[in-house]
């Protein structure tokens, strides 16, 4: 083809033919592009797997360190209280022992003096044998009544102390180291009941009165 002046003219490559052109030129770059993304979205997946898989092994971690610092607590218990049932059955014999030491012997004093000596030596040596064990009486005599140490048997008036004190002993509580082993039976104090006289202002007059609370 030539123009006006006689020249040779190129003729103008349709896009149609340029994309052919590119397509058949550039095979294995296009294949190089399609592995390329192919391998980032492998790539991808492999890291969120991997993201994954590092949370679980925290979380298993973490389980694994409770279960241990469990186990441990529970094993330490165990080994404190493994004895606390055996222990139990041997506090009435301490109190027996007890009972007897408080019994009255002035009138026979000679006549059990030596017994009295034996069962204040043997309770001695059976305190100090549940004190190896963490087994220690509570002192509860004069002190404010608590629920959750004490068990109150009955009340009893009382003018020197306050409302709600132990009084009296009535069976001592003991302590398994910081477990409460046997509540003590107390007896525990009240306030006075308050008493009401009622007197006449006058004698002859009935309807008027006097009333006294003392």
């Amino acid at each position: 083809m030539t123009d006006t002046n006689g020249e040779p003219v190129q003729a103008e490559t349709s896009e149609t033919e340029k994309d052919a052109a590119t397509r058949a030129e550039d095979p294995e770059k296009a294949k190089k592009k399609r592995g390329r993304a192919g391998l980032k979205e492998r790539l991808k997946t492999a890291e969120e797997e991997a993201a994954d898989s590092y949370q679980r092994l925290l979380r298993a971690t973490a389980e694994f360190e409770n279960y241990k610092k469990r186990n441990e607590r529970e094993m330490n218990d165990l080994r404190k209280f493994a004895n606390e049932s055996l222990l139990k059955e041997i506090l009435p014999t301490v109190d027996n022992l007890e009972r007897a030491l408080a019994i009255d012997c002035k009138e026979n004093e000679d006549a059990f003096k030596g017994i009295h000596e034996g069962v204040e030596m043997t309770l001695k040596g059976l305190l100090d044998n549940l004190r190896t064990f963490g087994v220690v009486p509570m002192e509860a005599l004069e002190k404010p009544f608590d629920p959750h140490f004490h068990q109150a048997v009955s009340q009893q008036e009382s003018d020197q102390y306050p409302k709600n004190t132990v009084l009296q002993e009535l069976q001592k509580g003991y302590m398994l180291r910081d477990r409460l082993l046997r509540p003590a039976m107390v007896l525990v104090s009240k306030k006075p009941d308050t008493k009401v006289d009622v007197k006449s202002e006058e004698p002859d007059d009935t309807s008027a009165t006097k009333v006294t609370i003392r």
